[in-house]
């Protein structure tokens, strides 16, 4: 090779990388290369396309809940329909409840440490061997043909003896049983509580039965296998679900009962007829009844039928213990039914506050979003946790014995109400893929339920949304922190990742990048294109841009793809004022300027000796300068500054009296999350003037800026980010001059007493 062709193409290279490595340093660039090229299943505008598609999955369900045994037996026959261009030699299963197999990849791949003291309880978890897997007893087709499968852990594939052709539609039959688990114990979205006293059992079901899993445009199978936190990727269906309890259980399901002359009492469906038109919660089932009804148990059995449409999943509980109360919520031409189903055990907090949660959710996120259009809504009271399905969730919180609660325990209880009521809207209804990204549906939701918990009470003491709760999160050690776009079972800090930091991102597009008028009407747009099809983070990224005008790539890039924090500093201020060159001005100036600089420590302490120096002993070694005021005005002075003017042209002379105060700021971003600079100017007269400049100030250099600023008054003081709007994790930088940050300690004791909660002081004081 031509040496001299080498060292060109050498020099090449070397540039383009520097390009290259330029390049990525741009916080500004798009995000062409990291977003799926728009096709026409998905739009470049965000929505879906003119060939987009998405398959069916009907079930009709049969199940048995053994309360004797603590099993579900069910048969199912699902019925579905391809309607992707592809041809499809398999189809894919999800078999959720195998995490609970003795076997399973969960167990294995939990990391665990063992300590010198060790708790009971999680001694007895660390030693459960519950086997919870299903046990399918046969897949067949209609015609009772026995269909060929492979079981993959948490995926079972069924092979089909000829493709399934676009347009085409394919009915099975599965038959299992499986050992519900124990939640209190073993934990899980899904279980049973047991109640020693009553020996009775209160269950929340979900992931009892074999799913479809979702076949799209963009992953083909979403077959990634079940490990216990990325949540579920179903498509929609139609579901009639007949579920056989005992007959003293009350059921609480998906979707709307069909047989309510069968199961309910005369006066419940006259209870029940009656809160549909009733602005407060109406009582169905009571108190007294539910005590009544848990302390005797029935050997008989009858069967709760529900029917639910397009719907992406099915849930219910089931208890003797259940009190239930409902309201009917007016949402555009229906009526929604809010209801709750709760233990005693709930009360008193849960018949003051669960189903006026639940209304309250529907009409908030309505608001934000579309009108609710199922017809109820459903919240469930369990021990531990909250999970979402469609129409019914499972929520926990319950007061003390005395019935006493705490204020941090009543706000979660409707904080936990409205989030998971919430995600019937994310993901239930905008079916986004869990599986994979779960800040789609816990973040959005999240953001949304902190709208409605300051609709609630505008002192809402809200967990998540406001920027400033971020802070100590984003300011973390970056080894312990993942980019919002991580895959759900890989993310560090979940809480803080899926929930906090999207739902923050959100509220600060709204309030401080976008604004609330053009952030609403583009959310709303996502929502409503989305509603009932499965949306990917490009689709959201892309319509969020594309309804409301705003380039926001640089955002979506920083926010959700690094793991650099907001940190903005003030670093410099200099003041600037016009020198008129008129010595009757800026004389005095210059000698008041001169008589306010600090003093060397030298000239202080030489202060002492000055009578008996040289000068002031021997007058003769003084002159002119020794005397001279350089700072008093002399008509020669004068004679030359009328010169200098009568020397400039009419626009000069209006300039020289230029009489405002230049100011220039020097910011720097340690953080490296380039973010909008909002800065508040008070002035020496303690008025005020806040100024807002745009994210892309940092386009040229996401590091370092300055900017010059002109005011007719003077400064007395800077405050960047006055209103908390950025997740500035460092405040100290941000005032000018540097204020000094008040901090408090406190003494304690090492071993700290057990406190009453507020009631319960309360009612001792009387």
């Amino acid at each position: 090779m031509n040496k001299l062709y080498l060292k060109v193409l050498l020099i090449f290279v070397s540039l383009s990388g520097i390009a290259q490595e330029n390049i990525n340093k741009n916080k500004f660039r798009q995000l062409n290369e990291e977003l799926p090229t728009p096709n026409v299943y998905r739009t470049a505008a965000g929505m879906p396309g003119h060939q987009y598609y998405q398959q069916q999955a009907d079930y009709v369900i049969d199940l048995v809940l053994d309360d004797k045994k603590q099993r579900i037996y069910g048969e199912e026959t699902v019925t579905y329909y391809n309607n992707s261009p592809d041809a499809l030699p398999y189809l894919w299963i999800q078999l959720d409840q195998n995490v609970r197999a003795k076997d399973s990849d969960s167990k294995k791949i939990s990391t665990s440490k063992m300590s010198d003291d060790i708790s009971f309880q999680r001694l007895e978890k660390m030693m459960n061997d519950f086997d919870g897997g299903f046990k399918i007893e046969y897949v067949k087709d209609n015609e009772g043909n026995d269909l060929t499968t492979m079981v993959n852990k948490t995926m079972m594939r069924i092979n089909m003896d000829k493709a399934l052709q676009p347009g085409e539609k394919f009915s099975f039959k599965v038959k299992w049983w499986y050992n519900i688990n124990n939640r209190m114990e073993i934990g899980g979205r899904s279980g049973y509580e047991y109640f020693k006293e009553e020996d009775n059992y209160l269950y929340t079901i979900a992931q009892f039965y074999p799913r479809m899993a979702v076949y799209n445009d963009v992953e083909g199978w979403q077959n990634k296998q079940f490990l216990g936190r990325g949540e579920f990727t179903l498509p929609f269906g139609n579901y009639k679900v007949s579920i056989t309890a005992p007959d003293d259980h009350i059921v609480a399901s998906t979707g709307e009962l069909q047989n309510v002359d069968e199961v309910l009492t005369e006066t419940q469906k006259e209870r029940l007829e009656k809160a549909k038109n009733s602005d407060e919660p109406m009582m169905i089932v009571n108190e007294k009844e539910a005590r009544k009804n848990e302390k005797k148990k029935s050997n008989s059995e009858k069967t709760w039928v529900f029917h639910a449409d397009n719907v992406r999943d099915f849930a219910f509980a089931s208890s003797r213990k259940f009190i239930w109360d409902a309201m009917g919520v007016k949402l555009g031409d229906q009526t929604v039914m809010a209801m709750s189903y709760y233990p005693k055990e709930g009360n008193p907090l849960w018949e003051q506050y669960s189903t006026k949660a639940v209304a309250h959710t529907l009409r908030s996120y309505s608001n934000t979003t579309f009108d609710y259009p199922y017809p109820v809504a459903i919240s469930v009271n369990a021990a531990s946790i909250g999970m979402e399905y469609p129409m019914i969730c499972f929520n926990y919180g319950r007061p003390e014995e005395d019935g006493t609660y705490t204020e941090r325990l009543k706000y979660g209880v409707i904080s936990v109400i409205i989030h998971e009521v919430g995600h019937n809207f994310f993901p239930m209804i905008v079916n986004s893929d869990e599986r994979q990204w779960t800040w789609m549906d816990e973040g959005l939701n999240t953001f949304c339920q902190y709208l409605a918990e300051k609709e609630w009470d505008v002192d809402y003491p809200s967990r998540r949304g406001p920027a400033y709760k971020i802070v100590d999160y984003m300011k973390g050690n970056k080894e312990n922190i993942t980019p919002i776009m991580t895959n759900s079972e890989s993310v560090i800090q979940f809480g803080n990742n899926a929930y906090g930091k999207p739902a923050t991102a959100l509220n600060i597009l709204r309030e401080t990048i976008m604004g609330r008028e053009l952030f609403d009407y583009a959310f709303k747009q996502y929502a409503t294109h989305w509603m009932f099809k499965h949306p990917t983070p490009a689709d959201f990224f892309r319509i969020m841009e594309d309804a409301s005008a705003v380039d926001l790539d640089w955002f979506w890039r920083g926010w959700f793809f690094t793991t650099d924090h907001v940190d903005i500093a003030i670093d410099k201020v200099k003041w600037y004022r016009l020198d008129s060159k008129n010595p009757d001005v800026e004389f005095p100036k210059k000698k008041a300027d001169l008589e306010e600089q600090e003093e060397f420590i030298g000239d202080v302490r030489n202060e002492v000796n000055r009578p008996n120096t040289v000068v002031e002993q021997d007058p003769t070694t003084k002159d002119f300068y020794n005397t001279h005021d350089p700072f008093n005005v002399t008509s020669v002075d004068r004679e030359e500054y009328e010169e200098y003017v009568s020397s400039l042209d009419d626009k000069e002379k209006k300039q020289l009296k230029f009489d405002k105060n230049i100011y220039e700021i020097q910011f720097s971003s340690p953080g490296g999350l380039v973010m909008p600079i909002i800065l508040e100017f008070t002035f020496v007269d303690n008025s005020t003037e806040k100024i807002h400049i745009p994210a892309e100030i940092w386009k040229m250099n996401y590091k370092n800026v300055s900017k010059l600023f002109i005011f007719e008054k003077e400064l007395k003081e800077i405050n960047l980010d006055p209103n908390l709007e950025t997740a500035d994790v460092d405040r100290s930088n941000n005032y000018w001059p540097p204020r000094i940050e008040k901090n408090r300690f406190t003494l304690f004791k090492e071993k700290q007493m057990q406190r009453e909660n507020e009631m319960q002081r309360a009612k001792r004081a009387k």
